[in-house]
């Protein structure tokens, strides 16, 4: 079965509380640093036409959990992963396993993807219904990231360009 999940108009944000999410700098005060990168495979900040296929290089220093969310310029969310278990080390999404493909597709503009990784299994899932503002949308991945202690959940996003 191959599903596609629709990319181009992935755009996120996080901001909300006291933390922050910077592109490719982690989350700033969750002092763990467990991603060490995660990156479009063409690169951040890359162009992809409508009717490619992107893939996302995921990099972490202890085994855990992640989930990719993404957040489209009309405000709609898309969750691409949901606690997929990965190994130290570099991951490819989507994973051969995952049987899908994320084909990129309109809106055209700035797609902005966010990567939610825990050591321990989640307990909670990311549900995304309706449109989202900024504030909203950190909303929802605050309340995702709160049953997580610190020291156990880390967050980074990046960014490419659909046209």
């Amino acid at each position: 079965m191959r599903n596609a999940f629709l990319l181009g108009s992935l755009a996120l944000g996080l901001s909300a509380c006291s933390v922050t999410v910077q592109s490719n700098a982690g989350l700033s005060g969750s002092r763990s640093n467990l991603i060490s990168s995660f990156t479009p495979a063409r690169g951040e900040g890359s162009t992809y036409p409508i009717g490619s296929q992107v893939s996302f290089n995921f990099t972490t220093r202890t085994a855990g959990y992640v989930t990719l969310i993404s957040l489209d310029p009309n405000g709609r969310g898309n969750v691409l992963v949901r606690g997929a278990a990965v190994g130290a080390g570099t991951t490819t999404f989507p994973r051969a396993e995952d049987r899908v493909t994320y084909d990129v597709r309109e809106p055209y503009g700035l797609q902005r993807v966010r990567a939610i990784f825990t050591r321990v299994l989640p307990t909670v899932d990311v549900v995304l219904q309706g449109q989202y503002s900024g504030d909203t949308w950190n909303t929802v991945t605050s309340s995702y990231l709160r049953p997580y202690a610190l020291n156990d959940r880390d967050v980074q996003e990046t960014f490419f360009y659909i046209r």
